[in-house]
């Protein structure tokens, strides 16, 4: 597989939203919130935090606002290492966004501040400016296309970095709040996954692409047998089943007392990308993401939360196990 070359240079440029996170503490509910718990957020910034963490280089490209809650995350990605010399800082009306998410399972809550969102304002010369010589593979979430001028910006970059020879890795992560129409966004999803060498997304992500949950699953399969090299299909609990040209490699989770919902997604794309980059084997690296994964919904915050090495390590040793993971 030639994307795992580039995966294994280990040197990362991550396109996509930076934001703050609220959380109210002590698992109360945001409407009884009385503190709050603030750390940095969004997916891109999350996943760039997380492979830093985990040894790896990361930088991102995004934009944020000329204020103090975009000075708060440039503020956070030089406190985890992430480089952000294409991180532009913005004037006008656009702002940083801003989750509110609460610490709680049961009848969990999350706001997501959207509205003329600064990250939406990345350009094409934004991406253009970066030289993709400098890096060994790409990453970014599928928010980043839901709304111009990123999402020219964001094909613009897939471009480049294919023209370096970077590998192209993709969450599909769709959030609906943030597109026009879920027919935009199955289109554009779609366009973005049939360019991608790794794809990351689940069960009712690769539906939606493929027009019925039903479908989901055969075009997870189709993909890696056509144009992507690694696809990996998750399933919640049940596992994911991650699918090449020629494998379908079933796993399971990790079990764990989850305090939260949110961040699992970001932890595990870290968490999978460390492992292949340390040259693992395709299972063993799902299986490391996935215990990333468990380690981020057991514990507060989202970038906070992402594991190092040790704390990865020590988490493999004293858990039982994974689950057996889903059948064929």
């Amino acid at each position: 597989m030639t994307a795992l070359n580039g995966i294994r240079g280990g040197k990362f440029i991550v396109v996509g939203r930076v934001g703050m996170d609220l959380s109210p503490t002590d698992r109360a509910q945001t409407e009884h919130a009385t503190d709050m718990f603030v750390a940095m957020g969004g997916s891109s910034a999350n996943i760039a935090a997380g492979l830093v963490k985990l040894g790896l280089n990361a930088d991102l490209v995004t934009c944020v606002s000329d204020d103090a809650v975009g000075r708060y995350c440039l503020n956070q990605l030089d406190a985890y290492g992430v480089g952000r010399a294409h991180v532009r800082t913005i004037q006008g009306e656009e702002r940083t966004s801003l989750a509110v998410y609460e610490t709680r399972v049961e009848d969990h809550q999350s706001v997501i501040y959207r509205n003329n969102a600064a990250d939406f304002q990345m350009s094409v010369e934004d991406v253009e400016a970066v030289d993709y010589t400098q890096f060994t593979a790409l990453i970014t979430a599928g928010t980043v296309f839901a709304s111009d001028p990123s999402r020219t910006a964001a094909f613009r970059a897939f471009e480049l970095a294919k023209k370096a020879g970077l590998p192209i890795i993709f969450d599909v992560d769709y959030r609906p709040y943030s597109w026009p129409s879920p027919e935009v966004a199955a289109d554009v999803l779609s366009r973005a996954g049939a360019l991608s060498d790794v794809i990351v997304g689940n069960d009712e992500e690769f539906g939606f692409m493929a027009g019925g949950m039903d479908k989901g699953r055969a075009k997870a399969r189709d993909l890696a047998r056509s144009t992507a090299e690694i696809v990996v299909y998750k399933m919640g609990q049940h596992g994911a089943v991650t699918y090449t040209a020629t494998d379908e490699i079933p796993t399971g989770i990790y079990p764990a007392e989850a305090v939260k919902p949110t961040g699992a997604g970001d932890s595990f794309m870290a968490g999978f990308m460390a492992a292949l980059a340390e040259n693992r084997d395709l299972k063993t690296a799902i299986l490391r993401g996935s215990a990333c994964a468990s380690i981020v919904v057991a514990k507060p915050g989202c970038a906070p939360a992402m594991p190092d090495v040790a704390q990865l390590d020590a988490f493999l040793t004293d858990h039982p196990g994974p689950t057996a993971g889903p059948t064929q």
